[in-house]
């Protein structure tokens, strides 16, 4: 992915004195790639919970609730400080914002190892709470400031490729987590089954501490265009408004679809597949929106247009092809050793994997299709992009078998710009208005604490889970409905 950072592209830009602010931006993706991982172990987290005690659709999708209805609390409370005393980040920089993010983190993930204790799911839940409390802290500071280390006309183009090392987390995270939750730390009934998760989340405890110290020592510029004033300006903003439902609606049916896609895949109509298998496919739908997210890099930045061309073909057949060898990890292998070597192991699951790998093909080849029709806007490939997501949930609702399958696990190829568009877009021309704008967008991640209960309350009442998918089909739509019309609302008139 290096060929995309050249002087062209977003990654380096620089500000009014020349200074490039490559260092930065690496050092912000770091970020983006460590809540990305963490993020989807809540997939992992759900049908574990599950199990372990004997939950409802409705009660394990309380883990998305906790998550996410975190970065509601913490974001309205940034959000009533700026309007009461001023912009937090203004007065206690960047830097500091995010080491308090990593340090609440690592509270949080410290709270699992008593839960597991005492096999306690309410407990889970705080822990997760404090966890999304952190991550609040980190989305208010990263987000905007990753938009401005650059043109305005190409934020979209930098935030989607931090949003890509974002989903490179994603990607990893259910393969690693499935591993370790299912067969690691899995005692096979002697203990609860809560007790898989405990040594995972210790290991990101110490991380989140280790982090907080590096960022705390580093030095990051300040870039910002003044201070905020006291009031809630950015409301005034009717395309703001708008783009915090739309925030609410992306996230929230992006975190559905992952949500379900183990329990979907395990329906005999299906797929029928068991967990440590289906979690391999919610990794290939997080995969899917780190491919989208470094293609919108490069289709939204202002490079040349044939070199555009040629990364748009490399990026998506280079990022099949690594999710193809991670996917073929033989990790039972790698854990407990054996006779054959892990290498030759390796090769024959590539080998065999080509079946399943060949049926994702043709939505790589639609989605750079798509990304011609976008033309390099960001809100025409919004639209495009939302109405392919909304189309693909549909087909799940109404068909059966691996076709249903794939396009439940294609969608996260198509919902891959859907923050990073709406976000730049909902923020464009405020100025110092940004961060205030900002942590009223993450307050709509609030989308992914309500949606998934609701999804699974349908699921529940219905009996079929595939009917549920009409909730975030419903909410692409409107994210769909932002990319065309919702973010031009009243700015003219502001002109």
């Amino acid at each position: 992915m290096a060929a995309i950072t050249p002087s062209a592209s977003p990654a380096t830009t620089s500000n009014g004195n020349g200074k490039s602010h490559r260092g930065s931006f690496a050092i912000m993706a770091s970020l983006f790639f460590l809540w990305g991982f963490m993020t989807v172990f809540n997939d992992i987290l759900i049908p574990r919970f599950r199990e372990a005690f004997t939950l409802t659709y409705f009660q394990a999708m309380l883990v998305q609730f906790a998550f996410f209805g975190a970065y509601f609390v913490g974001a309205l409370l940034y959000f009533i400080i700026s309007v009461t005393t001023g912009d937090p980040i203004a007065k206690i920089g960047y830097k500091n914002g995010v080491v308090l993010g990593l340090l609440v983190a690592a509270l949080g993930s410290a709270v699992f190892w008593p839960a597991a204790g005492m096999a306690s799911y309410p407990m889970f839940l705080a822990g997760l709470f404090i966890v999304g409390l952190g991550f609040a802290l980190l989305q208010i500071a990263a987000n905007p400031y990753v938009t401005i280390l650059g043109p305005e006309k190409t934020a979209s183009s930098r935030l989607n490729l931090a949003q890509g090392f974002n989903s490179v987390g994603t990607t990893i995270g259910p393969l690693i987590g499935g591993w370790l939750i299912f067969q690691v730390f899995d005692k096979g009934g002697t203990v609860h089954g809560a007790e898989s998760v405990k040594i995972p989340y210790l290991a990101f405890c110490i991380v989140f501490l280790v982090l907080a110290g590096i960022f705390y020592f580093i030095h990051l510029p300040h870039i910002g265009e003044g201070k905020i004033d006291r009031g809630a300006g950015a409301l005034k903003h009717p395309h703001v408004v708008l783009g915090i439902i739309g925030i609410f609606m992306y996230v929230g049916a992006e975190v559905s679809v992952g949500s379900v896609i183990i329990n979907f895949l395990g329906q005999k109509d299906i797929a029928g597949l068991g967990e440590l298998e289906a979690s391999k496919y919610v990794a290939l739908y997080w995969g899917g929106m780190l491919i989208g997210r470094f293609m919108g890099a490069v289709e939204l930045s202002d490079m040349r247009k044939s070199r555009k061309q040629v990364l748009l073909v490399v990026i998506p057949l280079l990022a099949y092809a690594l999710l193809w060898i991670a996917k073929s990890a033989p990790l039972e292998a790698m854990r407990s050793g054996g006779d054959t070597p892990v290498m030759q192991l390796w090769r024959e699951n590539i080998v065999a994997n080509w079946g399943m790998f060949k049926n994702y093909l043709p939505f790589l080849f639609l989605c750079w299709v798509l990304f011609q029709f976008g033309k390099g806007l960001a809100a025409r490939t919004l639209l495009i992009f939302m109405s392919t997501s909304a189309a693909l949930l549909v087909a799940a609702i109404f068909l059966k078998g691996p076709l249903a399958m794939w396009c439940v696990v294609a969608v996260g190829l198509f919902t891959s710009i859907g923050w990073s568009n709406t976000f730049s877009l909902a923020i464009e021309g405020l100025g110092p208005l940004k961060s205030q704008a900002s942590s009223l967008l993450v307050m709509a991640i609030l989308g992914g604490a309500l949606l998934p209960p609701l999804q699974g309350l349908v699921a529940d009442m219905s009996g079929n889970l595939q009917i549920s998918f009409i909730v975030p089909l419903l909410a692409y739509a409107y994210v769909a409905f932002y990319g065309a019309i919702g973010h031009k609302v009243g700015r003219k008139a502001q002109a």
